[in-house]
């Protein structure tokens, strides 16, 4: 089993970072929509379900010859109203700009990578584990 990780550190009281082993950083904050510099950490779960999703896709048809023009994924979370306010749904809506390819191949192409290949959609329906550590300065 292949292991992946990064660390959060926090930068301000609504400001983190996270890097993985091989240096990249990604900024968060939990900001009021007219303060935010980067996107919250439940944007970024959805960043990377989009992101998760389109490669595969993108991948597919290019292997079936289609032309690739341009593509996006329109992802949008309907949110718990209370406290965790989590994900109940999620909608992608995969948008292909290209002269050969088919509604039907590109429906079949996007429901393989959503369920099919993409780790992001399966993680989360996966079991979350946790541990705690204080340690003194």
């Amino acid at each position: 089993m292949a292991k992946r990780n990064v660390t959060v550190k926090m930068k301000a009281d609504h400001e983190y970072e996270s890097v993985n082993p091989q240096g990249n950083v990604v900024q968060m904050d939990m900001y009021d929509p007219d303060q935010k510099k980067a996107q919250s950490p439940m944007d970024m779960l959805l960043s990377a379900l989009g992101g998760c999703a389109s490669v595969d896709a993108v991948l597919m048809m290019k292997k079936k010859r289609k032309e690739v023009l341009d593509f996006f994924v329109e992802v949008e979370g309907d949110r718990n109203d209370g406290v965790p306010a989590f994900f109940t749904d999620i909608h992608l809506k995969f948008i292909l700009v290209s002269p050969n390819a088919t509604e039907e191949e590109f429906a079949k192409v996007v429901a393989l990578s959503v369920d099919k290949y993409c780790s992001v959609a399966s993680s989360l329906k996966s079991t979350i584990t946790y541990s705690s550590e204080v340690r003194r300065a």
